[in-house]
């Protein structure tokens, strides 16, 4: 018969399975929410939305809508990360998925232009801003929810990267699904209706993420927290006035990551078709290559951090990036096909040598008492400052000089900032079985 501890032991090993297949899944549904929108913005929200527009400048106001849910990422980090620290990971979890899928709901429905005006780019600008808070509050409790169980011992790098593998798998799904409506549905008639069936598709894959992330208990190691009387009650305030160089480090750690994602993404989508000429299935297609390609690489730079140590990893990624910046480029601008897909395959590749281990490190550099509010907030913020404006400066770059150069060298210098952010961070691998706590002042006094 078996013993307690034993029973325990099952439990604990059941649950953690459930919350890894939960984060997963749920940060792959978040994940297709927020993508599928940069997709339409790349390609059609520019003459549905502001059809007065020159093409570049359509583009440039249809990725500022995108570049909304950015701004608002880390207002959600400092909503969720405030409760999911003071009231626990799962119940943000929730809120947050519900969130991200209503926003991305309505997106489906909302008027374009020819129905009521500016008004519409004014609707998606809102709706798009509820999906970025949905979603800068989802990440931590994802990470925190698959790494905070005790079946990450040895391998937390990995176990971290299965939240962040559902960011390709999200970015395949709502490939196929964006690029299944533009097949099956005559041009004029997608533009017309067929765009919105990705949104409204959404409704669904929210279901499935409730379904699953309702079925996972609270983590052991919040559970730990509380029973200890360590939860804070201003986590954000707390995590500002004591670790706020960490936040900065951690964030701007991600520039070179962050900025290359939505250039390799999302920029070259409309730079594709706009200047390239390449037909926008076609672009499609090869992104979504890339986005497969991407699942395994994201994992196997993620279990490769538990053997050589994640801050050597991200370093080893940084530095490869700054070398691809120019020869990626001269990949796409070849005109030879199948170099320019490869050139795309390749981006998400090295991309994911940053990727992959990037969610434990970042986990693993704050006290449990502020760890949703400090891996969140240092994540989200980099949208601000990396992610959201990348596409738009990429833009703006090629417009103003028609040369992709620039975009290199400006890819380029956000990896320089990575790599001195990095460089005074320190290395925080943890082989046992829970996250070690980093020392925290004050431990004993609440605030």
């Amino acid at each position: 018969m078996p013993s307690t501890d034993e029973n325990k032991s099952q439990s604990d090993s059941k649950m953690a399975r459930r919350a890894l297949i939960a984060s997963t899944t749920g940060s792959a549904i978040e994940w297709y929410d927020f993508y599928v929108y940069g997709l339409s913005a790349a390609l059609v929200f520019n003459h549905l939305f502001f059809p007065s527009s020159s093409p570049y400048a359509g583009t440039l106001l249809a990725l500022g809508t995108f570049f909304a849910g950015f701004v608002a990422r880390p207002v959600g980090a400092m909503i969720f990360g405030h409760f999911g620290d003071s009231i626990g990971r799962r119940g943000v979890l929730i809120v947050t998925t519900l969130l991200m899928g209503f926003g991305t709901f309505f997106v489906g429905l909302a008027p374009t232009y020819d129905m009521v005006g500016i008004w519409g780019a004014v609707i998606l600008v809102v709706l798009r801003v509820v999906q970025g808070i949905g979603v800068g509050g989802d990440w931590g409790g994802s990470v925190l929810m698959a790494t905070e169980w005790n079946s990450a011992k040895g391998k937390r790098g990995f176990v971290g990267s299965l939240p962040q593998f559902g960011s390709p798998l999200g970015l395949i799904t709502a490939t196929i699904v964006t690029q299944a409506a533009n097949r099956m549905i005559p041009q004029e008639s997608y533009e017309s209706f067929g765009w919105r069936i990705p949104f409204l598709f959404s409704f669904l894959l929210t279901g499935l993420a409730l379904f699953l992330r309702l079925r996972v208990k609270e983590t052991a190691s919040f559970e730990e927290a509380k029973r200890d009387g360590a939860i804070r009650q201003a986590p954000v305030a707390y995590l500002l006035r004591h670790h706020w160089r960490r936040v900065l480090q951690a964030t701007l750690m991600r520039a070179g990551q962050h900025a290359s994602f939505y250039i390799f993404t999302t920029f070259v989508l409309s730079y594709g078709v706009t200047s390239l000429g390449q037909p926008h299935s076609s672009m499609l297609l090869a992104v979504m290559l890339a986005a497969a390609v991407s699942m395994g690489s994201t994992l196997f730079w993620g279990s490769m951090s538990d053997r050589i140590g994640r801050k050597r990893m991200l370093q080893i990624g940084i530095i490869v990036m700054f070398l691809f910046a120019l020869p990626y480029f001269g990949l796409l601008n070849s005109g030879v096909t199948a170099l320019m897909v490869a050139g795309i395959v390749l981006s998400l590749v090295v991309h994911d040598m940053q990727y992959g281990p990037q969610s434990s490190f970042i986990a693993e550099s704050f006290p449990a008492e502020v760890r949703y509010s400090g891996a969140s907030l240092s994540y989200q913020l980099s949208s601000i400052t990396s992610g959201g404006p990348a596409a738009l400066i990429a833009t703006a770059l090629i417009a103003t000089f028609n040369s992709t150069l620039p975009i290199a060298l400006y890819l380029m210098g956000m990896c320089l900032i990575a790599f001195l952010a990095l460089f005074f961070m320190p290395s925080v691998d943890h082989p046992n079985d829970e996250i070690t706590p980093v020392p925290a002042p004050d431990r004993q006094t609440a605030s």
